[in-house]
Formats: C-alpha cells, sequence, structure tokens
C-alpha cells in the first residue's frame, strides 16, 4: 500500500498542476485587473522629449477626459496600434498623451514620431520608467483612460484597434464625459 502511495503521489501531483496550469492558460492577459482602477493618477513628472518644448506630468490630465498611452519606438504592437491613435486626434474624437517607455537612446523616440506622425498632445520621456511604474505598467503598449478629476478608469492592454475602441473604450469615455 505504501508503495502503490508513493508512486501515485507525483502523478497525483502532476496532474494537478497540469489541470491549474490549463486553467491558466485560458485566462485573457489583456484582463490583468490594476490596483490603479478608480485611484487618482499618481504624481508624476516627465521631462520633454529631444526636439519637444514640454513634458508630461500628472497635472495635465485634469479637467478632460483623456487617454494616456505608454508606447516605445522598440515595440512592433506600438507600430501596429499608432495609425488608429493618429485617427482619434485627426477626428478630435479626446485629447491622446503618450509616454515614450524604455528607450535605449533618447533620440529614438522623437525620430519614431516624427517618422509615424506624432498623434499626442504631449509626450514625456520615461527612460527610467517613472511614469510607467506610477501607472503600473507591464509591457508596451498599455493605455489608460482618465475621467476629468484625474481618476483613472480603464486599462487597457495591448493595441487599441477599431474593434476594441468600439466595443470597450468608447463607451467608458462617453459615459465619463457626460459625467
Amino acid at each position: 500500500m505504501i508503495k502503490r502511495l508513493a508512486f501515485l503521489a507525483p502523478i497525483l501531483v502532476l496532474g494537478i498542476l497540469a489541470i491549474w496550469f490549463t486553467l491558466g492558460l485560458q485566462r485573457d492577459p489583456s484582463r490583468i485587473p490594476s490596483v490603479l482602477i478608480n485611484q487618482p493618477v499618481p504624481e508624476f513628472s516627465l521631462a520633454a522629449l529631444k526636439g519637444f518644448d514640454r513634458g508630461f506630468s500628472n497635472k495635465d490630465l485634469m479637467g478632460k477626459v483623456s487617454l494616456v498611452n505608454i508606447f516605445g519606438s522598440w515595440c512592433y504592437a506600438c507600430l501596429a496600434e499608432h495609425p488608429f491613435l493618429m485617427q482619434l486626434t485627426k477626428n478630435k474624437v479626446l485629447p491622446v498623451y503618450g509616454i515614450d517607455w524604455r528607450e535605449q537612446d533618447r533620440t529614438s523616440g522623437p525620430r519614431w514620431l516624427k517618422r509615424q506622425g506624432n498623434p499626442y498632445l504631449l509626450v514625456g520621456d520615461d527612460p527610467k520608467s517613472r511614469g510607467a511604474i506610477a501607472f503600473g505598467v507591464s509591457g508596451a503598449p498599455e493605455s489608460f483612460i482618465v475621467d476629468k478629476a484625474g481618476i483613472i478608469r480603464y486599462k487597457h492592454i495591448g493595441v487599441i484597434n477599431q474593434a476594441n475602441w468600439k466595443a470597450t473604450l468608447l463607451p467608458i469615455v462617453q459615459k465619463l464625459r457626460q459625467q
């Protein structure tokens, strides 16, 4: 009996681990909860990108519903998302702010924005992740909807596109504007 238990115990443990990992793989990684939802944007102040006049801070988010987008010139998903952000800005849907995160070279972000276009009202340079840490960012792109009082209302992980904008983000923006 003891020999059987010694033989079955590792199989049982492996079975439990397999079930646990299988359930974990079914979770949507873009639904990672943020402790900052319904909290004020933490204080931060980022310098201007090289060649830009002004940086970006939490104080810039007061008085209007806005979108804060964390991006980097090194981020392929950010490149995929960028045309949609340009469209939001062109159509004056809402103010879009940017945090240029973890650039190896301080000229990479400005060159990338010059080449791709700049959808951001203000952009902060964040080589040491101060702004990203304030927002609790785990990767790029990540975006946050901030209300008129400077409260974070929604965190979107991954690329914003027409489908998820229409289904999720736009209704939140519209609701916040009515408040």
